[in-house]
């Protein structure tokens, strides 16, 4: 049977990750700080088959400890701050966590696991102003954030350590994706707790930034299908994981009213201070290299994800109401 390591475990993708590889016959294993710590809703249906080892990323020893424990044959190191923004806040914080982070967890695996089959999740972020969209593997990276800045330098120590060393470590450039698991603080899942809540008479409207702005979404559980593809894979490598069509912000709102049975007129208010200057380069990636190296098919509408994700806010904030 084989075993894989997640760090990251309870987020969105790393949940749908765990049921996926179990769903496949794998031992799964989280990396967690503490275990009493550990956030479990995401985990719920899966949770006893899981083996939770504690460990922390800026702490090597620990990180040893969890690789000879759990024997991985395929680490999965998702574990990092995902919401941009936070970045500017402290952006020593972000370089530590995500490039130290990584740095730390690549140095454990040469000495404890070397033989592992690694992936790394990596962003469209690194790419900023590339000077080019749709962005793939070989495009500029000119990242424009802290968040972008230390998804590089993690990116960078990937490629080196594989060189160097001839381990199996892989970086997927991974672009938006959704899910009804998706925090409530990023936008696709505002929007859909939004018209959630106007279509049950909660709210009245929505307020948001830039219409106009262009993102290139795709389902976080066709993602992680793409995640263990990479592993798979009998030479390491890095791959854009895309949908390769760019929508704008009124798109996701339109699907997710209409999908609510409302109509975005009169609800949905542009508040100026929102709006960011455009994007010269907007952020769609090409996954040309994933779907013909990989044969990765996404198997999940844009429509069907935004569906979904309604579909839970109506059932969440029902469930509330009651």
């Amino acid at each position: 049977m084989p075993r894989a390591l997640i760090t990251g475990i309870s987020g969105q993708d790393g949940s749908y990750l765990a049921e996926q590889l179990l769903g496949r016959g794998y031992e799964v294993a989280g990396l967690v700080r503490t275990e009493a710590s550990e956030s479990r809703s995401n985990l719920a249906g899966v949770l006893d088959r899981l083996t939770l080892v504690e460990g922390d990323l800026l702490e090597p020893a620990s990180l040893h400890a969890a690789l000879d424990a759990t024997a991985p044959d395929e680490l999965y190191h998702l574990a990092a701050p995902t919401f941009v923004p936070d970045s500017w806040d402290d952006p020593t914080a972000t370089v530590q966590a995500i490039a130290g982070g990584t740095a730390a967890l690549l140095a454990a695996v040469k000495a404890s696991a070397p033989a592992a089959r690694v992936v790394v999740a990596a962003s469209s972020e690194v790419f900023g102003d590339a000077g080019e969209s749709p962005q793939r593997e070989e495009s500029p990276m000119r990242p424009r954030t802290p968040y972008g800045v230390a998804k590089l330098a993690a990116y960078g120590l990937v490629r080196a350590m594989r060189a160097r060393h001839e381990l199996h470590l892989s970086s997927a450039i991974t672009f938006n994706h959704e899910s009804p698991r998706r925090p409530e603080h990023f936008l696709p899942r505002k929007v859909t707790r939004a018209a959630a809540a106007i279509a049950l008479g909660l709210q009245d409207e929505v307020v948001l930034g830039d219409l106009d702005a262009v993102r290139d979404w795709s389902d976080a559980r066709d993602v992680v299908r793409g995640l263990q593809l990479m592993a798979g894979e009998a030479r390491p490598d890095d791959y854009v994981l895309a949908s390769g069509v760019g929508r704008t912000v009124g798109e996701l709102v339109e699907v997710a009213f209409a999908h609510a049975g409302i109509a975005p007129e009169g609800r949905v208010r542009v508040d100026p201070a929102f709006v960011r200057p455009p994007e010269p380069w907007p952020q769609v990636g090409d996954p040309a290299r994933a779907r013909e190296r990989l044969g990765w098919e996404p198997e999940y509408s844009f429509e069907r994800t935004i569906g979904e994700m309604v579909d839970a806010d109506l059932a969440a904030l029902r469930a509330v109401d009651d």
